[in-house]
């Protein structure tokens, strides 16, 4: 019988196989995850050193990946963010601790589902399609993040114009503008019915 030779080394251990190299729709996720806020497009791109439409195709195919996840990709014009399933708001709100805030009137979701569908607008064309004036619910609006100023017109005075916000779709569940419901489905009750019963109306804004 042959001895072992106290000075032999042992065999070192079989490595693991190396890890194949991360995906580009892998690599968009790791960058919308840490950054925690949105990014666009462009930025993503720049980080990565890649053509801004493979950035795009990754983000489509990691937004399919994440319809059976947890997270959602929500865009909104050029840039993504990483946000919780929307099915998910309940149990999300308990860990978080969340109370319910007071809810949006009946005219902040007139107005709001005005500028979501027909976006970007001035107050004055708000005003036009509702008949009366809509200051006061613009700038409750604004001060919820739901809408913001995108620009002004290049007409005299130049008015602001306003769109939605990211925290717009988050509050209603959407992952893009693409996801608004049909004008003919009554968007305004299809609203009404995400954001639960309604608060009174402020006496400036408030309607026969």
């Amino acid at each position: 019988m042959v001895e072992p030779d106290p000075g032999a080394q042992a065999p070192l251990p079989e490595l693991p196989p190396a890890a194949p190299p991360p995906t580009l729709s892998q690599l968009v996720e790791s960058l919308l995850f840490v950054a925690g806020e949105p990014v666009s497009v462009a930025q993503l791109a720049r980080a990565l050193d890649a053509p801004a439409d493979a950035v795009e195709a990754a983000l489509k195919d990691l937004a399919a990946q994440c319809q059976a996840r947890g997270v959602r990709v929500q865009r909104h014009g050029e840039t993504a963010q990483l946000v919780s399933a929307p099915e998910a708001a309940r149990a999300v709100g308990r860990f978080l601790g969340v109370q319910a805030t007071g809810r949006l009137s009946s005219a902040a979701l007139e107005v709001l589902a005005i500028i979501a569908y027909r976006q970007p607008l001035t107050r004055a064309e708000i005003d036009a399609i509702r008949g009366v004036d809509s200051s006061g619910t613009l700038r409750a609006l604004l001060a919820r993040d739901l809408v913001h100023e995108v620009g002004r017109r290049e007409t005299l005075g130049r008015p602001i114009l306003y769109g939605t916000t990211p925290a717009f779709l988050q509050q209603f569940g959407l992952t893009s503008l693409a996801d608004l419901p049909p004008l003919e489905l009554l968007a305004v009750a299809a609203l009404t019915t995400v954001a639960g019963p309604q608060e009174g109306q402020d006496g400036a804004d408030a309607r026969q």
